[in-house]
């Protein structure tokens, strides 16, 4: 798991092609909207992953999840919060809280599977600038689904 740290990381890592290995299984990471309609999709490589940025809705501060296609299960793998405000903070026993250079924490090694490959996330506003950032792309939440209901969902096609 700690070279897949090499691949989640706060900003995007090296271009897709130089990591995707040929024979690499690749699956898709979808968002659905609350009617059911597919807003967005992207290939996700197996043992690589994608992080969602957004900004706390109290604060504005930046706050990243980040997740890993671990051999076709969705793992949340470690998050970054500026503090502990609203929302937020480390329970013990879920990761390792250390400080992250410049100020604030991650949370790593979280590793907790995704129930079902799938969470439901409500979209914020603009200025919460709910979005996904892969390797290969950026999907911007907000600006495609301000204020409802979207499903996050890892497609292995099994």
């Amino acid at each position: 798991m700690a070279a897949l740290l090499l691949l989640i990381t706060a900003c995007a890592g090296p271009a897709y092609q130089d990591h995707v290995k040929p024979g690499t299984v690749i699956d898709h990471l979808e968002v659905i909207g609350a009617d059911g309609a597919l807003l967005a999709r992207t290939e996700i490589p197996r043992q690589t992953g994608w992080c969602l940025y957004w900004n706390h809705s109290v604060t504005g501060d930046g706050v990243i999840d980040c997740y890993v296609d671990d051999l076709g299960k969705m793992v949340l793998h470690r998050a970054y919060q500026p503090d502990f405000a609203a929302g937020l903070g480390h329970y013990p026993g879920r990761g390792i809280l250390t400080s992250a250079e410049g100020g604030g924490y991650w949370i790593e090694d979280i590793d907790e599977p995704v129930r079902g490959n799938a969470y439901v996330l409500r979209v914020g506003s603009v200025a919460v600038n709910h979005r996904i950032v892969t390797d290969r792309d950026e999907i911007n939440l907000s600006k495609m689904a301000e204020h409802t209901r979207v499903t996050i969902r890892l497609d292995t096609g099994e």
